[in-house]
């Protein structure tokens, strides 16, 4: 699943070029942390993910 868009990487750091493997390694980190936080949000009986999760 990509959830991170490539063409905005390049907008957010418009000084610097980017590698190839950065979306990925990227979009990698971002589930782990939605992971994470889908767990906590499990914990505390809610259904809903709510920024304090993360």
């Amino acid at each position: 699943m990509d959830i991170i868009i490539k063409s905005k990487i390049k907008e957010a750091v418009p000084d610097l070029s980017v590698s190839g493997d950065v979306a990925e390694a990227l979009n990698k980190k971002v589930i782990k942390i939605l992971d994470e936080a889908a767990t906590r949000a499990k914990l505390n009986g809610r259904r809903t993910l709510q920024a304090r999760d993360l």
